[in-house]
């Protein structure tokens, strides 16, 4: 088969780096980024996180072959003393910053219903979970 090993998908070579920038030569305050090792869930992403900065006028990113295991991410900006590096590594912060509101909010609400079942338990009710008591240990919820 020519399909490679499905590891090769995910581990990052020693030789090769994670990301690279490359400015355009004939766009000004353009540039392309490869970045190895990824796929269409961060290249879309990150296009859409590039779109909401109104600084940027272009963004967009291909995969150039389904074998090879690199994304390409094109960011062209306003110019004014802002790059497409500084788009970029902007993006990014936006990013993690909702990633980091999202596990936030998800921990609170899976805390919250643990509560709920727990109280629930206490109270005799049952709550429908083997074991009475304590259903959901360490691990987090059991279903």
């Amino acid at each position: 088969m020519n399909q490679p090993d499905r590891y090769e998908r995910f581990v990052l070579p020693e030789h090769l780096k994670k990301l690279e920038f490359v400015p355009d030569t004939k766009l000004e305050n353009a540039g392309t980024y490869t970045v190895e090792r990824e796929d269409h869930t961060l290249g879309n992403l990150v296009r859409m996180q590039l779109h909401r900065d109104p600084a940027v006028l272009f963004s967009g990113y291909r995969i150039p072959h389904p074998l090879e295991p690199r994304m390409l991410i094109k960011v062209q900006t306003t110019g004014a003393g802002y790059p497409p590096q500084t788009a970029f590594l902007q993006a990014l912060a936006d990013l993690q910053a909702e990633v980091g509101e999202l596990c936030t909010s998800m921990a609170a609400e899976i805390r919250r219903v643990e509560e709920e079942a727990r109280a629930a338990a206490g109270a005799g009710t049952g709550g429908g979970f083997a074991g009475g008591g304590d259903a959901f240990g360490a691990g987090g919820m059991q279903y």
